[in-house]
């Protein structure tokens, strides 16, 4: 049985088709990583979000706000796409809850979909500038997914800390798991050889 999420906040059916079939994974990608990312934030209570690990660390809702802004950087000023304006991406609202963190993360993944799928090659491979450096668009793009899943993981680490629930992402955690889960946790699982 494959891996199912509780929810699905942008289905397969909301995916278009990209411009060059060899990318389509990026469409893909970027869809699944959201849907993680809102899955793993939708188990935050709203009384969580000013949680930190350490004196020095970033709480909950910086490590939420740092995610909806740095990602409108990277797909703004380093990728180029059109986005809407710094102002427009947080919650509104003095303190807002974490429903409102993830409907803000929801409702601008979902218009990048089809600026991801209508790159060609020659727009990914094109070099563009990345901090002090150039790089090409495609690698901008999957360093972006690397960032997002190293803040989802400081969020999962958060709740293990607050004693809840931490969902799925690639595979089982020890709080959801399903018929014919497969971690590799052992040498015998490592030693397996595909075809």
């Amino acid at each position: 049985m494959a891996m199912q999420y509780a929810r699905e906040f942008i289905p397969e059916t909301a995916l278009p088709r990209a411009r060059a079939p060899l990318l389509q994974h990026l469409v893909e990608i970027y869809a699944s990583e959201t849907n993680k990312t809102a899955a793993v934030w939708s188990e935050l209570a709203d009384d969580q979000l000013e949680f930190r690990p350490h004196a020095r660390s970033s709480s909950v809702r910086e490590i939420l706000a740092h995610q909806l802004l740095s990602e409108r950087r990277f797909f703004a000023e380093f990728i180029g796409f059109a986005e809407p304006g710094p102002e427009a991406l947080l919650p509104g609202g003095q303190a807002p809850g974490a429903d409102a963190y993830v409907e803000r993360l929801v409702a601008l993944a979902r218009p990048r979909l089809a600026a991801l799928a209508a790159g060609d090659e020659a727009f990914w491979l094109g070099e563009v500038p990345f901090f002090d450096v150039r790089r090409q668009r495609i690698w901008v793009f999957w360093r972006r997914v690397l960032h997002t899943a190293h803040h989802r993981a400081q969020v999962g680490v958060c709740l293990r800390m607050l004693e809840d629930r931490v969902p799925p992402t690639y595979g089982p955690t020890a709080d959801a798991t399903w018929a014919g889960a497969d971690p590799t946790t052992t040498l015998d699982a490592a030693r397996r050889q595909g075809a």
